[in-house]
């Protein structure tokens, strides 16, 4: 099949890299042109028709995959980061990538086969799951399923990408813009050049990753799902569910730093919208303009969510139960299984920052866990 390559001019490319059965269905993988060969901003998904199209899509650009001088990761997700071995591979490539995120793959790496359902588990359950939801877990842990999870066979890292820095690239300026809150470690990339077209508004062109995106809001979780894998010893991550833990958060120690991943978001989405950029290059969906419009649409949908989320904690919910009652973009009983882990997620992501502004408090001694407007 012949992939969708796009000449963005100016030795900017895009390359639609297939995500098997995923509706976003693919992650334009961009290509820049470096005075000392070209250079991926992302990789796509671990998967072999993903890496033929990949290498498709470079030849398409004029290059072969063995001309690939270097690797920037947006962030450790497996549709971006998947391939960056096989790239590594063909190329020799150095790959670079946020210390947090690389602390993410690092960990996915090594961690215990398994362990992750171990962790889904508690979790959900912490958070009020029923048990009609949990089993097909615990029977996949029992079966010996779940051994292989996505990005354990990614590559690690072997060059930070520092927040601010301007990137050695020789012949181009391309800057890090550190953007936490759909990972901790998610970093925009913006071309301090001059738009090719001489025409549109605003300074240079912002590969963003997942944190702008024209028609889809990022998904904001909690860094320390069990789908991130973190290490609660030395890495200042959670303890077991089962812990007592912090009073407001269950497995956080009292007087930890809690993450506030939407806090963090919104923060981001603030410096990236007076950054201003002429023109925004997302890994989905399509190029656009007016990153500042779109900033301002991202943040009130979130202030609008946590209005009506603290309209509903006004009898105290369980994370799920809250989850269940949120707006999504389809009734709840049409919501995918693996995509209500995803959602209970983002209920606790916003949960947390009502707690944080001191709007929410969790019910002392629910179990499971239940939090009510203040």
């Amino acid at each position: 099949m012949t992939p969708q390559v796009t000449d963005h001019k100016g030795g900017v490319w895009s390359i639609a890299v297939p995500i098997p059965d995923n509706p976003l269905g693919h992650t334009l993988v961009h290509l820049l042109e470096t005075d000392r060969g070209p250079v991926l901003i992302d990789t796509g998904w671990d998967d072999p028709d993903s890496w033929a199209t990949l290498v498709t899509g470079i030849g398409a650009c004029g290059f072969a995959p063995a001309d690939l001088h270097g690797v920037l990761i947006t962030h450790h997700h497996p549709d971006h980061h998947g391939l960056s071995a096989k790239v590594r591979e063909a190329s020799g490539a150095w790959i670079a990538m946020h210390a947090a995120d690389t602390a993410v793959v690092r960990r996915t790496r090594e961690a215990e086969p398994g362990r992750w359902l171990d962790r889904l588990t508690a979790r959900l359950a912490t958070a009020g799951a029923p048990d009609e939801h949990l089993a097909p877990l615990r029977e996949a842990r029992a079966q010996g399923r779940g051994r292989k999870f996505p990005g354990q066979g990614a590559a690690l890292p072997d060059r930070d990408i520092g927040p601010g820095e301007l990137l050695d690239l020789p012949g181009r300026r391309v800057r890090a813009i550190w953007t936490p809150g759909h990972t901790p470690g998610h970093v925009c990339l913006h071309l301090e050049e001059e738009h090719p077209s001489g025409r549109v508004g605003g300074f240079g062109r912002l590969f963003s990753g997942d944190h702008l995106l024209p028609g889809i809001t990022p998904h904001i979780g909690l860094y320390e799902d069990p789908e991130a894998l973190e290490d609660p010893e030395g890495a200042g991550g959670p303890q077991d569910a089962g812990d007592p833990g912090h009073p407001g958060y269950p497995g956080y120690p009292e007087g930890a730093t809690v993450p506030d991943p939407l806090g963090d978001y919104l923060d981001s989405l603030e410096r990236v919208g007076r950054l201003a950029p002429a023109e925004v290059l997302p890994a989905h969906q399509h190029a656009f303009t007016d990153a500042g419009g779109r900033v301002r649409e991202l943040v009130a949908h979130h202030e609008e969510r946590l209005r009506r989320l603290r309209e509903l904690l006004r009898e105290p919910r369980t994370p799920w139960q809250l989850a269940m009652a949120m707006e999504w973009n389809r009734p709840w009983e049409q919501i995918p299984y693996a995509s209500r882990n995803i959602a209970v997620s983002e209920a606790e992501a916003h949960l947390r920052r009502l707690v944080k502004q001191g709007q929410a408090e969790r019910v002392p001694g629910s179990d499971p866990v239940r939090y009510q407007a203040v």
